[in-house]
Formats: structure tokens, sequence, C-alpha cells
């Protein structure tokens, strides 16, 4: 039973730092325009072959009509959506 006694302190101790607070780094808050999209936008409802992807100096996703995407969000990322035809439809930061 002595034996057993003993044993409670040292498991409390192993189980303490589970139960303290930790701190996660949060990013800072988004602006609407850190990829730049705002001197993209007249590519809106033009033919995605006049955009140049390697004129971009920030990280470009080009996205297709139903394509799979991660969900992470990058401010700095420049986002183009288009359409089955190709045409642009939306470029947004994300």
């Amino acid at each position: 039973m002595l034996r057993k006694l003993k044993v409670l302190p040292i498991l409390a101790l192993l189980a303490l730092p589970g139960c303290l607070e930790q701190q996660v780094a949060t990013p800072g808050p988004l602006k609407l325009d850190d990829c730049g999209a705002a001197g993209y936008g007249g590519l809106v409802g033009t033919p995605l072959s006049r955009f140049d992807v390697s004129a971009v100096k920030s990280p470009v996703r080009v996205l297709a009509p139903g394509s799979v995407m991660t969900m992470d969000l990058r401010h700095d990322r420049l986002n183009i959506e288009h359409d089955k035809r190709g045409t642009i439809t939306r470029v947004y930061c994300g």
C-alpha cells in the first residue's frame, strides 16, 4: 500500500504539463490585397491565356471549375479562377 502512495505524486507530476495552457501562434490580420490581386482585377472576363504566371512574384494558384484545392489561407497567394471556356472569372488573395 505504501508503494502505491509513493507512485501517486510522481503520476501527478507527469500529468501536470498536460494541464498547462499552451500558446498558439496566430497570423497577423489579413489585408484584403496582400497578394496584389487588385492589380490583376482587369483580367476578369479575359482568356486565361492572357495571364502570365511567370510575371507574378508571389505564389499563384490557378483554379479550374470543380478543382480540388487546399484550404490553407495564404494572404500572399494570388488565386485565379476560370470557367470551362478558360475565361477568368475571379482574382483574389488567399
